[in-house]
């Protein structure tokens, strides 16, 4: 078979595994992206069989969820009988629990202990102190010239390896049926799906190390199935299912019980609040906040909005700037807004000109220290001086680590103050991502004008307070290889500080605002002056980069500081269900370097209502994500197309990884953090050597090894629109249509023009 032939097989096998994203930007994705073309029922049974996966909540969750009043019987029993099933609820409960699921032991062990231990070898991006030889040559090259010194396996090697990965892979499959060739690929693919989602990462995102030292999933299945030839293992390896089609029946009929009645109380509480209609604040508010629609800043929205004259919208984080970041100090390239939506930006930050003697002494600083902690890995990591350094340095990491176990968060504030004052004084500069020269070149005046319109629009606003900030969030944590997970998922796992500060910049412009004016009809007041802000989920802090204030908006912004650091007690109370000192615990728990559950991130989550504030403003809805939208200025529908198209799509991405790491955490999800190493600086691993964890560990979802914290439910949509403009955006966008048809996400209509009736949508 020629190599485009072997390509293209390896194309259709691989959409069964989506992409394992690197600890350094954790992005939550839908393990089963590549099923989503199917009805979810039909895509989870094939998918289980397929990787050997539990993919529905198991007995003791449903019992967990029933007892504590979160699944009606009514509507358990009303789809037993439609679904003509005999059994109670608590009889068919009964019965998921005597089926538990098959255990069984894997047979290709051995092969896959192997090719996690290359794989490891060579898609190192920086840990290892003594590089694997040969990288820049390839994997397949790099394996082959190294595979002969292995003593686990080169016994086995009892004939000449080509020295092209296609041929390899020919010969490998040569003697099976052309037929069988896509089972045979689609389940060595399966076998290690978090490395396997790695190596398609970086070959699809084109990541610097790809480009340095290349690796594709044709190198990986010629060097797989040629280690699998050499070792007798199956080339063809049967499947293992864990649940046969009747309990999966069974279950499901209990996840959409479940989710019927989520859905059922969420219409409850809405009922409860004055009628939709577009928010109206009877006098200029002294400020206007925009946070991201992150289910965690509805809490600070609703403490916030009782405690002054504030009014709050919800956006997505990247507030609509399709960017990557280069970071100052590092020179590295992240991404910074959706991760399926390609960047056309990219940003980069220098001091303001009265910050940069301060800017330049931290910099030297900084390179000192790099340099003292290089120093010390080097002793520590080298065999003559490893004893010897470890002997005489053990007084000084003794205190430090004492220090970090009863003094945490002394410890954070002195890693962290000065760093974090410094970035107050940073300036935002946005450039085209596919410049030529080497010097970034500010983007043009319309462009600049559309991101800041974009916004506006997305929010359906029109009135300005003297004070508008756009605040990102970020969590911080200590000794955490997820903390990226808890950042903001529209950044692609990234603070969403960076997007509100270039959006920020942008509207203060004076050019900006005039064709705003002119072009637009949109009147931004001279008084009116933006600022950014982060959010510090982990503790609930707000940090405000407001050094260009000026002195007539100070009385304004010290109310704000004010009573940000008031809301910050209530919410760490409300969020944490403590009392007393609930500002303290929450520092202590963000910087504790034992802590297992810094913050619970987006566990809880449940819900997503798409319309004005009026709609959630009266309630408590911190188990939704709320994006601020307002129809009576979407004349033709296309905000909420943006907002459909994008935020949703996130949304449900993170639904989904939510989902399928709570209900098989360990093929979905990071096992236990207990036993978690990290390998390659990349990713991480159980043990010392295991599939690449893709998922959230244990200690994120379940508040122990039994009891959930995080419900596994499908999301569950609201939309306040016509649903004429749902109708059109739904028959134009295949994706969304395939998403919601098949029943990856529920979605609901409050339609105003039929009296704000809520209807299931069906396309």
């Amino acid at each position: 078979m020629t190599k485009q032939e072997l390509q293209h097989k390896i194309d259709q096998a691989a959409r069964v595994i989506g992409k394992t994203w690197p600890l350094y930007s954790f992005v939550t994705s839908n393990p089963l992206s590549g099923f989503e073309d199917m009805a979810f029922f039909k895509a989870i049974e094939q998918a289980g069989n397929l990787w050997g996966a539990q993919v529905l909540p198991n007995a003791n969750v449903f019992r967990q969820a029933w007892e504590e009043g979160r699944i009606d019987a009514l509507e358990v029993q009303k789809l037993l009988q439609e679904k003509g099933k005999k059994e109670s609820p608590e009889s068919s409960l009964m019965l998921l629990a005597s089926h538990p699921m098959v255990e069984c032991l894997n047979e290709h062990h051995e092969l896959d202990r192997l090719t996690v231990k290359w794989l490891a070898l060579f898609m190192d991006e920086g840990m290892a102190a003594w590089p694997m030889p040969f990288k820049e040559m390839g994997f397949y090259t790099a394996w082959r010239k190294l595979i002969v010194y292995d003593e686990d396996i080169k016994k086995h090697l009892d004939q000449p390896i080509p020295k092209l990965p296609e041929e390899a892979l020919s010969q490998a499959l040569e003697r099976y049926a052309p037929e069988d060739h896509h089972k045979i690929i689609e389940r060595h693919l399966v076998a290690l799906p978090g490395w396997t989602g790695y190596i398609k990462y970086r070959v699809e995102n084109n990541s610097l190390w790809n480009q340095e030292y290349p690796i594709d999933l044709l190198e990986y299945m010629a060097v797989r199935l040629w280690m699998a030839q050499s070792l007798d293992a199956p080339i063809l390896p049967a499947l293992l299912p864990k649940e046969n089609h009747e309990v999966l029946e069974l279950k499901y009929i209990w996840l959409e019980a479940w989710e019927n009645t989520w859905q059922n109380r969420f219409f409850e509480r809405l009922k409860g609040e004055q009628q939709p209609k577009q928010s109206e604040v009877k006098n200029r508010p002294d400020a206007q906040l925009v946070f991201c629609l992150d289910s965690r800043s509805e809490v600070l929205r609703r403490q916030l909005e009782k405690r002054g004259n504030y009014e709050t919208f919800g956006s997505a984080g990247s507030f609509g700037i399709l960017m990557d970041y280069c970071n100052p100090e590092s020179g590295l390239i992240n991404k910074a807004s959706p991760a399926m939506i390609p960047s056309k930006y990219i940003v980069h930050e220098e001091p303001a000109d009265n910050f940069r003697q301060e800017a330049q002494e931290y910099q030297e600083e900084e390179r000192r220290l790099g340099a003292y902690k290089y120093f010390l890995k080097r002793m520590k990591n080298i065999l003559p001086s490893a004893f010897g350094f470890v002997e005489g340095s053990g007084f000084y990491y003794a205190f430090f680590m004492l220090m970090r176990t009863f003094r945490p968060t002394k410890v954070n504030r002195f890693m962290l103050e000065h760093k974090m004052s410094l970035e107050r004084s940073h300036e935002a500069h946005i450039s085209p991502i596919d410049h030529e020269e080497e010097a970034y070149q500010e983007i043009s005046l319309p462009e600049q004008v559309l991101l800041v319109k974009g916004a506006f629009d997305s929010c359906g606003w029109r009135t300005f307070a003297p004070l508008v900030v756009f605040t990102g969030h970020a969590s911080h944590s200590a000794n955490n290889p997820y903390a990226s997970s808890l950042d903001c998922g529209a950044c692609a796992g990234n603070p969403g500080k960076r997007n509100a500060r270039a959006l920020a910049k942008l509207a203060n412009s004076v050019e900006v605002r005039a064709v705003l004016q002119k072009e637009h009809g949109i009147r931004i007041p001279q008084d009116t002056i933006f600022i950014a802000a982060e959010h510090i989920t982990s503790t609930d802090e707000v940090q405000l980069f407001d050094v260009g204030v000026p002195e007539s908006h100070r009385q304004i912004l010290h109310r704000l500081k004010a009573d940000l650091r008031a809301v910050k007690e209530t919410m760490t109370q409300e969020r944490l269900d403590e009392p007393r000192d609930s500002v303290g615990i929450a520092k202590n728990k963000a910087n504790n370097w034992a802590e297992a559950r810094p913050e619970w991130g987006l566990s809880g989550h449940a819900g997503y209502i798409i319309g004005p504030r009026s709609l959630s403003k009266s309630g408590i809805y911190n188990d939704c994500f709320l994006s601020s939208y307002d129809w009576t200025l979407d004349k033709e529908g296309s905000i909420l197309k943006g907002i459909m198209q994008g935020p949703l799509l996130v949304c449900q991405w993170i639904s989904n990884h939510y989902y399928f790491s709570t209900v098989d955490n360990n093929v979905f999800g990071g096992g236990s953090k207990i036993t978690l190493n990290i390998t390659g600086k990349h990713g991480v691993v159980q043990g010392n050597g295991s599939d690449l964890k893709m998922g959230l560990p244990l200690q994120s979802l379940m508040a122990t090894d039994d009891k959930v914290y995080h419900y596994p439910l499908r999301l569950s949509t609201l939309i306040q629109a016509p649903r004429t403009y749902v109708d059109r955006i739904i028959k134009e966008d295949e994706k969304l249509r395939s998403l919601l048809n098949n029943g990856w996400i529920h979605l609901f209509i409050m339609d105003p023009e039929e009296e704000n009736r809520i209807a299931r949508y069906r396309f």
